[in-house]
C-alpha cells in the first residue's frame, strides 16, 4: 500500500514537471497552453457483482474509553457506502456487539465439548468453560487482546445464519483499535530568523518535543453472506500526534485518521476515479 502511494506521488510530481517544461517551451514559441481535467477509473479490488446488499455488521473494538469505536465505525462506513459506492444497498440495522457475541459462543462451545462428563468431573468441566471464556478479554486494551477474537470471524455457520437473516448480503465486519499514543524526541520545526539587515529567513531546526495523539488500527473483514466464508480482508494502521499542550478531542482525531483510511476501504468494493489534468498545446 505504501509503495502504491509513493508511486502515485512520483507520477504526480513527474506530470507537474512535464507541465512546467511544456509551458516554458510553449511560451517561447508563442503557443497557447490548455489544462484539460481528466478522470482515471481505478477498478475495485473485490468483485462484489454477486451481491445487491451490504451489511456493515459491527466490529470488535476497544482501546479508548473516550469513543465507541464500534458504533462510530459502523455509522461512518454506512454513510460512505451510501454516498460514494454504487450498486450495493446499505442495510440499516443496529451495530452488532461482537465482543458479547464472541463471549457467548466461546462459553457455549466449551459447555458442548464437556457435556455429560463422567462422575467427579463436573467441577472441572465448569472451570474449563469459565477458562475458555476468560481467554477472550472483555475489555480490549491493545492489539494482543484482539487476537483471540479471530475465531469469531472463522465461524462460518454463524455468519451464514446472519446472511440468511439479511437476504445473503456482503457482510463487512472486523476489528477496530483506537487508543492514545504518546511520543517524545527530536522533531524538525521551521523557525524565522533575521539577519543584520532585517531580512527574514525560515530555517529548519531540531527541537526536543513531547507529543500525544491517537493510533487507529482497523481490520476490515469481508464475508460472503451466502456461505459465511471470508472473502478478503484489509488492515490499516494510522496515527496522529500533536503538541502535548494541544487538547484535541478523541472524536476529531478518529475522523482525521479515518479520512486517510476510507478511500482504501471504498476502493476495495467499488470503482473509484482519480482526478488529474493533462496539458494540451494549440
Amino acid at each position: 500500500m505504501t509503495a502504491r502511494l509513493k508511486q502515485k506521488t512520483s507520477s504526480k510530481l513527474a506530470l507537474a514537471g512535464v507541465a512546467v517544461v511544456v509551458a516554458a517551451i510553449s511560451a517561447a514559441c508563442g503557443s497557447e497552453v490548455y489544462e484539460v481535467p481528466v478522470e482515471t477509473p481505478i477498478a475495485a479490488k473485490l468483485d462484489v457483482s454477486a451481491f445487491q446488499r451490504v451489511l456493515v455488521a459491527g466490529f470488535v473494538a476497544g482501546g479508548s474509553d473516550d469513543l465507541d469505536a464500534n458504533q462510530e465505525t459502523v455509522r461512518l462506513l454506512r454513510s460512505q457506502l451510501r454516498t460514494k459506492s454504487s450498486g450495493l444497498r446499505v442495510i440499516d440495522a443496529d451495530p452488532m456487539q461482537l465482543i458479547d457475541i464472541a463471549q457467548e459462543q466461546s462459553k457455549a462451545a466449551a459447555s458442548a465439548e464437556n457435556a455429560a462428563p463422567p462422575d467427579g468431573l463436573a467441577v472441572r468441566t465448569a472451570q474449563t468453560a469459565d477458562s475458555a471464556v476468560s481467554t477472550l478479554p472483555q475489555k480490549i486494551k491493545d492489539e494482543k487482546d484482539l487476537e483471540p477474537y479471530d475465531r469469531l470471524f472463522a465461524n462460518t455457520a454463524y455468519w451464514k445464519r446472519i446472511g440468511e437473516e439479511y437476504q445473503n448480503p456482503l457482510i463487512v465486519t472486523g476489528t477496530v483499535l483506537f487508543m492514545p499514543r504518546t511520543s517524545s524526541g527530536l522533531v524538525t520545526r521551521e523557525t524565522e530568523v533575521y539577519d543584520g539587515l532585517g531580512r527574514r529567513r525560515v530555517v529548519p531546526t531540531r527541537v526536543y518535543m513531547e507529543r500525544k495523539g491517537f493510533m487507529l488500527r482497523p481490520k476490515f473483514i469481508f464475508i460472503d453472506g451466502r456461505t459465511g466464508a471470508t472473502i478478503s480482508s484489509l488492515a490499516r494502521r494510522e496515527e496522529v500526534l500533536y503538541n502535548a499542550q494541544n487538547e484535541t478531542p478523541a472524536l476529531s482525531s478518529y475522523f482525521e485518521l479515518m479520512d486517510r483510511i476510507v478511500p482504501d476501504f471504498l476502493g476495495t468494493l467499488s470503482t473509484q476515479k482519480i482526478k488529474g489534468t493533462r496539458v494540451l498545446l494549440k
